[in-house]
C-alpha cells in the first residue's frame, strides 16, 4: 500500500525515457509481483493460469517486462522482502481481509455478470504466496537475473543498496523507498503501457523522483519526511484522521509532531518505527552478477511446466536484440 505522499510529490516527478535508465535497478520484488498479479488479468478478472489452474501472470509479467529492460540496457536486481517488524503484523492482517472481502465480491460479480465491477475486486484480490515467490525465483534465475533475500523490507535493502552505489536507483510505486533514503525512484515500470482505469485508456509512463530535489523543495530534512508520512501513516502504522500530507508537512514545521501524535496515537510507539525507517535492518550478504539465459531451462519452464506458448517465449527472448548490430539477450551479460 504505501504512504500517501503524492500530493507534496507531484511537482517533483519528472518523466523519464527508457534510454535514460540504461544501468543496475533494484526492483521492489513483492510490489512488482502484486502489480503483474493484479494487472495481468482476463477481463472478468480472471489470472493467466496453466491447465493445473495454476496462476501464472506473475511469470508473464517478469518474462515479458524483464526482457524489455535488458533489451533497453536495465538490468534489474530483485530484492525479496524478509521478515516483517512487529509492528507490521496489524497491517499484515488488514491486508489478508481486505483481499478475502474483495475475492468474495468477485465471485459475486461474476455470478451476476459484471464483468467490469469482477475486474476491479479481482485486481483487489490478489495475493502472493509462497508458490509465487518460488516460481518467480525459479525463473529470474533461469533469465540469469540476480535476486536478493532482504533480512527485512524489500525496499529498504533496495534503498540501500541504491546509496552504497551497486544499482542507479530503485524501482518501486510506493513512496516508502524515499523514506528509507532511497537516492533515485523510478516509478511505473513495471506497469508502464496502455492501462484500462475506470473507463479510460490512459497511458502509464515511467517517471523518476530525486530525494536530492524532494527535501530542498520541500524545505525538510528526511527525518522529518518520515514524521510526516507518521501522521499521514504508512504500512507500521495509522495515520491521523485528518491529515493529509501538506497538513502533516505543516504540523512537522512547527514543531507539532510529537505532541500530535501523542495525543492523537498514544498507542503507537512510534519512535521505533521512526528508527525503523531511519536505520532499517539490511545486508551486505549480496553478489550482482548477470548471466546469459538459459533459453531450454526457460522453455523448460515456462511451455512444459506452466503451459506457455513456445512461440511466445520464443518471441520474448528474440525480441531482445537492440536495433544497431541486431545483438542478442546475451550480449548485456
Amino acid at each position: 500500500m504505501g504512504v500517501a505522499l503524492r500530493e507534496i510529490l507531484v511537482d517533483f516527478k519528472k518523466p523519464v525515457t527508457w534510454q535514460e535508465l540504461a544501468g543496475i535497478a533494484a526492483v521492489d520484488a513483492h510490489n512488482a509481483l502484486y502489480q503483474f498479479l493484479s494487472i495481468i488479468r482476463q477481463p472478468d478478472g480472471t489470472p493467466l493460469m496453466d491447465q493445473r489452474g495454476r496462476v501464472t501472470s506473475h511469470l508473464s509479467g517478469i518474462l515479458f517486462r524483464t526482457v524489455n529492460m535488458l533489451e533497453k540496457g536495465i538490468r534489474t536486481a530483485w530484492i525479496y522482502d524478509g521478515a516483517p517488524p512487529p509492528f507490521k503484523q496489524e497491517t499484515v492482517a488488514e491486508r489478508r481481509a481486505v483481499r478475502e472481502k474483495a475475492g468474495e465480491k468477485w465471485k459475486e460479480a461474476l455470478l451476476r455478470g459484471d464483468t467490469e465491477e469482477a475486474y476491479k475486486h479481482a485486481r483487489s484480490s490478489s495475493k502472493i504466496d509462497d508458490e509465487i515467490i518460488a516460481t518467480s525465483r525459479q525463473l529470474l534465475t533461469l533469465l540469469g537475473l540476480p535476486w536478493i533475500q532482504a533480512p527485512s523490507e524489500g525496499e529498504a535493502q533496495a534503498a540501500y543498496m541504491v546509496m552504497r552505489g551497486d544499482a542507479r536507483y530503485v524501482i518501486s510505486q510506493d513512496y516508502d523507498t524515499l523514506l528509507f533514503g532511497a537516492p533515485v525512484l523510478v516509478r511505473n515500470l513495471t506497469v508502464s503501457g496502455k492501462r484500462k482505469i475506470r473507463g479510460r485508456t490512459l497511458s502509464i509512463l515511467p517517471e523518476r523522483i530525486l530525494l536530492s530535489e524532494v527535501l530542498p523543495g520541500l524545505e525538510i530534512s528526511r527525518e522529518d519526511l518520515i514524521r510526516v508520512a507518521l501522521l499521514v501513516g504508512t504500512d507500521f502504522n495509522p495515520g491521523i484522521r485528518g491529515v493529509g500530507a501538506k497538513t502533516a508537512i505543516r504540523m512537522v514545521r512547527n514543531g507539532e509532531f510529537e505532541h500530535v501524535m501523542s495525543e492523537k496515537q498514544p498507542g503507537v510507539d512510534w519512535e521505533e518505527i521512526f528508527r525503523f525507517f531511519e536505520t532499517p535492518p539490511v545486508t551486505n550478504d549480496y553478489v550482482l552478477t548477470w548471466r546469459p539465459p538459459d533459453r531450454e531451462g526457460i522453455l523448460r519452464m515456462l511451455c512444459d511446466g506452466f503451459d506457455f506458448s513456445p512461440e511466445r517465449v520464443e518471441n520474448a527472448l528474440a525480441e531482445a536484440k537492440t536495433v544497431s548490430g541486431q545483438r542478442t539477450l546475451d550480449s548485456w551479460f
